[in-house]
């Protein structure tokens, strides 16, 4: 695996993966206009009373997207202070990490076999760029972007695989 490769796997699919979180956001919206409702009554849904709420999943899916690569890259991430309280916020941040995303390029990865990457609760123990890119911040990404998707689906929001897939790079 080569730099071009982690470069499309991280940036690329993690922009992907945002543009169509934001995507579902907007249909979630429409949802909202369309029942008369606030959207930011869906802020504070949830699947189960101890996971995270709507809102938390969209920061920890952008935190996730923007410390990989940064972590993995060697480089500092920007800092968000989690005090999204309504749509056009979240939309923000989204679009916030997306331009970070827009900073990287593929040589940006030449040294993620090497890089050690550790955080506080691992109590001294680390894992390659590599292994933290594939074992941690890939499925950490898509569990929230998934539990955010499930969130607004559960509550009625007209939206299905093909809004969390997105558009797709067929051939002919």
């Amino acid at each position: 695996m080569n730099e071009s490769m982690i470069f499309e796997i991280t940036v690329q699919s993690f922009q992907k993966g945002l543009k169509n979180l934001h995507h579902i956001l907007e249909k979630a919206e429409l949802h909202a206009d369309i029942k008369k409702f606030p959207f930011e009554n869906l802020l504070n849904s949830r699947l189960f009373p101890d996971q995270f709420p709507l809102t938390k999943q969209i920061q920890i899916a952008c935190d996730t997207a923007k410390l990989c690569v940064a972590r993995i890259s060697g480089k500092e991430a920007p800092k968000h202070e989690d005090t999204e309280s309504n749509l056009n916020e979240l939309k923000q941040r989204i679009h916030s990490v997306l331009q970070y995303l827009e900073t990287y390029q593929k040589s940006d990865f030449k040294s993620v076999f090497e890089i050690k990457v550790t955080q506080p609760r691992w109590e001294g123990k680390y894992l390659t760029g590599f292994e933290y890119l594939t074992h941690h911040a890939i499925p950490n990404f898509y569990f929230h972007v998934t539990t955010a998707y499930a969130i607004l689906r559960h509550n009625g929001v007209e939206i299905g695989k093909k809004d969390y897939l997105g558009e797709m790079p067929f051939k002919k």
